[in-house]
């Protein structure tokens, strides 16, 4: 049995050291973004702080930039792997747990880019874990949660109700108190004209599961609350989807606000759909080999698609319609520009001139650099990715221009 233990841990340790050297790829084929550099240049939040600290650290590069996140993803896995201890039956449903969890869609991205989402996540399982082993609640973390991030409000409301079902007087106090709290710091947004967005945020949840997984989610959600024990994990994902798609009929929501709390279910479905599997006789098992087949397929081609994306580029004839597009082409065309010797830069675009920032290009008067098609130019450059153009800059000296 040790032996059969030790086969799934290396295999799933395999596993996952091919995942990590593909997003350790993607993260050098990724440019800074401007909602990124707006976090490295001018803003003071706790993504500034983070990614300032890496690039000081480690130099500024794009893996610097990026490091932090990828080290959350990593410590979100293994932490999954000790908050799954003794909850599966067979070790092996352990390891499936955690391969998929590790290839979510969502999380792979948001191990990927500069986002508060991976650090949500990786705080909500430490918090989620010290309670399986203590069987107390972490205060201190609940309140670093309230300076943490805004969207810790749903954790708050859903610590809430479930201290209501637990009749926790001490958590149902600080939960309220740290709920009105966090409405006061960040607010709640009401503005602007109500219009449906139930549909955009199916979208998205089926995006960062995969479609099917999605469906299965809320089937095992539904499952749990009217047949099993409702637990904390439970009491937290449910809260975070019924206020994210209750929000969605009236307004666009942030999703990162919401999915890390989404996620962590995941176990859970995976323990339900293996239950649903072996309570059958074997010849009655062929409809869910076939359903299971068909959903990993689909997450797999999601988790191909999100770290090999740039083939995409060559299916879509307008490049920025291309869901990366605006982390690609800055890192290319300042490396284009210096081996010009062109280090000072002037545009229209102000985005653009954040981004290569970055990487050293500065801002400066001796060329003027537009992506808006030119006919007199002294330099034509453009960003290709397998020979298609996906970016076309102009440079005018500017005593010229």
């Amino acid at each position: 049995m040790k032996t059969l233990t030790s086969a799934y841990k290396y295999i799933f340790l395999l596993f996952f050291f091919l995942v990590l050297s593909a997003l350790a790829y993607n993260i050098s084929t990724l440019s800074i973004s401007y909602k990124e550099a707006l976090n490295f240049f001018v803003n003071n939040s706790l993504l500034s702080i983070i990614t300032n600290a890496s690039t000081t650290i480690l130099g500024q590069s794009d893996f610097a930039l990026r490091f932090p996140f990828l080290l959350l993803y990593i410590l979100s896995v293994v932490l999954m792997y000790k908050i799954t201890e003794g909850f599966f039956k067979r070790e092996s449903d352990r390891y499936i747990n955690l391969a998929i969890f590790s290839i979510l869609p969502g999380l792979l991205s948001a191990s990927l880019l500069v986002n508060s989402a991976v650090i949500v996540t990786f705080f909500t399982l430490l918090y989620i874990y010290i309670y399986k082993v203590t069987s107390k609640h972490s205060y201190i973390l609940l309140f670093l949660f309230l300076f943490l991030d805004n969207s810790y409000a749903i954790f708050f409301l859903a610590l809430f109700f479930y201290s209501l079902k637990k009749k926790d007087n001490n958590l149902l106090i600080v939960s309220l108190l740290l709920f009105g709290l966090s409405m006061g710091i960040y607010g709640f947004d009401t503005g602007g004209k109500p219009k449906g967005f139930l549909i955009d945020t199916f979208a998205i949840y089926a995006s960062i599961f995969s479609p099917l997984l999605f469906i299965f989610f809320f089937y095992s959600i539904y499952r749990t609350g009217i047949k099993e024990n409702k637990t904390l994990t439970w009491y937290v994902s449910t809260t975070s989807l019924f206020f994210s798609l209750l929000l969605s009929f009236r307004q666009r929501i942030y999703i990162e606000d919401y999915a890390p709390f989404v996620v962590i279910f995941l176990p859970y479905m995976v323990k339900l759909f293996f239950h649903n599997l072996r309570i059958r006789l074997p010849q009655f098992r062929i409809k869910h080999y076939y359903l299971t087949f068909a959903t990993l397929f689909v997450l797999v081609l999601n988790v191909s698609l999100t770290l090999f994306y740039k083939p995409l580029y060559l299916l879509i004839e307008e490049p920025k319609k291309h869901f990366a597009y605006d982390y690609n082409c800055a890192k290319e065309l300042a490396s284009l520009l210096k081996s010009r010797n062109i280090n000072y830069i002037d545009s229209e675009d102000k985005e653009l001139l954040l981004r290569l920032r970055y990487y050293g290009i500065e801002s400066g008067n001796e060329y003027y650099l537009t992506t808006r098609e030119q006919y007199y130019y002294d330099l034509k450059l453009d960003v290709e990715y397998f020979s298609k153009v996906l970016l076309t800059a102009y440079i005018i000296k500017e005593d010229e221009k």
